[in-house]
């Protein structure tokens, strides 16, 4: 099994999101690699199929729920610990916003161990369940498209304010 393909940034980054490239906040990833902070692994596919649902204000998360959900497609980045101390940050990983665990993900090459952020287990099983147990299988600009930047959400609530008051809406406006 594979776990660098190669290359030697130190941790396997799977991206499945917005950090994509073409996508909002794919900005960070390139302000990596021109640091030398981040080298592009090409497109992947989790082994084992997951929930990948948009919540509030249309923010991807991937549920660390295997088996439910889809094979999800997304990048493998090689990333510096500087340059992942810089995504934890915009991933919230602090702040209780998202996860960086391990997964299993593959090309038509390799098995490849690696991590990836994930709705903090203390709202991602109940996003599965308002989402109506229907996820993705791909983030895509369709959904890209419902995503309002940070720079445009509500001053008044947290982002975790916000997770928690999506979840407490209805259901029959949950993205699908």
């Amino acid at each position: 099994m594979s776990d660098t393909c190669g290359h030697s940034k130190g941790h396997l980054i799977f991206s499945y999101g917005t950090l994509k490239r073409g996508f909002p906040n794919y900005n960070l990833m390139q302000s990596l690699i021109d640091d030398n902070d981040a080298v592009f692994m090409g497109a992947h596919v989790t082994r084992n199929s997951y929930p990948l649902v948009c919540g509030p204000n249309g923010i991807p998360f991937l549920i660390n729920l295997p088996g439910s959900g889809h094979r999800v497609t997304g990048e493998l980045y090689s990333v510096s610990t500087r340059g992942l101390a810089r995504v934890d940050e915009l991933e919230g990983t602090i702040a209780g916003h998202y996860e960086r665990l391990p997964i299993q993900i593959e090309n038509q090459v390799d098995l490849v161990e690696a991590e990836a952020y994930y709705a903090h287990r203390s709202f991602g099983e109940e996003l599965w369940e308002r989402n109506g147990r229907e996820g993705l299988s791909e983030y895509t600009e369709r959904e890209a498209s419902g995503l309002v930047r940070r720079e445009d959400r509500s001053k008044d609530r947290t982002f975790l304010d916000e997770v928690r008051f999506f979840l407490s809406s209805s259901s029959s406006s949950a993205p699908k």
